[in-house]
């Protein structure tokens, strides 16, 4: 059984850095060339989706960073879990990196409200358009049944991303057939508020797990652990998230059960109740006869 889960754990883990190293390839090479086209075709609203391809990237090498480390850290010593918390960190730093660029974008269309600029129109809808198939890609290549707290967090950034691309394209042909330069910082403000959308969503779940919310309600695990043969009382439950994949739990059960070896057999039901109904896979189970103290772990 250990072997099987490991593997299963190294499989997801190797499938998880593929993907989040490819999304990071591909979309640094967008913020190249977004970049470049809105510098040199006058769109600070293609300047803002550029950034937000640049601060993606940034966040899927930092994301891809912590699953490596997570995936080799041996749990032992004084990393009793190993590094796992990595990953909830990662996601909080992709969460504040965004904010800076927020600022920047609001800052740039507050100056192209004051002073409009030209903008080359077929340029940048060729540009972003070129920008939106990346998001498509990007997204076709994270989706799945089952994301880390990282892939959740590049799959975020990327509908920003996508969004921010239709976006522009919408705003440069307003502006190809009114001529309202206005439109782009609009959508440039528009983008950022996509942008803060995405930063709230990723600093809420990591902090969730940095701050040991509860992934799962006690009050929901409590009865099936209570319906076991032998459980008298179920006491000082608790369960929390070591990262987005991994829920420990401690709990503390009175019993009725005659035997060292019923009592044995009820920690072992209550570690395998725990991990085939609420997937926590790490749990300290302390066992207490009614009438004469045992303890067992």
């Amino acid at each position: 059984m250990a072997t099987h889960e490991h593997s299963t754990e190294s499989r997801f883990g190797d499938q998880s850095v593929r993907k989040l190293g490819l999304v990071a390839a591909i979309n640094f090479v967008g913020f190249v060339i977004e970049l470049t086209g809105g510098l040199v075709f006058g769109s600070v609203a293609l300047l803002g989706d550029a950034f937000h391809m640049l601060f993606d990237s940034l966040a899927y090498i930092i994301a891809l960073g912590a699953t490596v480390i997570a995936r080799r850290s041996n749990p032992g010593g004084r990393w009793s879990y190993g590094l796992h918390r990595i990953e909830p960190f990662s996601a909080f730093l992709n969460g504040v990196l965004l904010i800076p660029m927020v600022l920047y974008l609001v800052y740039e269309s507050y100056q192209r409200y004051l002073s409009p600029v030209e903008i080359d129109t077929t340029m940048t809808l060729i540009l972003a358009t070129g920008g939106l198939l990346i998001n498509v890609a990007s997204v076709y290549i994270l989706q799945g049944r089952k994301m880390s707290l990282n892939e959740r967090g590049a799959f975020y950034h990327l509908l920003g991303d996508a969004g921010a691309s239709i976006a522009v394209i919408v705003s440069m042909l307003v502006i190809r057939f009114t001529d309202v330069y206005l439109v782009d910082p609009a959508t440039a403000v528009i983008i950022a508020g996509l942008i803060i959308w995405s930063a709230v969503i990723l600093l809420r779940e990591s902090g969730a797990i940095f701050f040991q919310q509860s992934p799962i309600e006690p009050e929901e695990v409590q009865p099936f652990i209570e319906a076991l043969d032998g459980v008298e009382t179920v006491e000082d439950l608790h369960i929390w998230a070591l990262s987005s994949q991994i829920a420990v739990a401690s709990v503390y059960v009175t019993d009725s059960t005659a035997t060292l070896n019923e009592r044995d057999a009820l920690v072992t039901q209550i570690h395998d109740l725990l991990k085939s109904e609420f997937d926590i896979t790490h749990a300290t189970v302390e066992i207490v006869a009614q009438q004469h103290e045992h303890t067992l772990t």
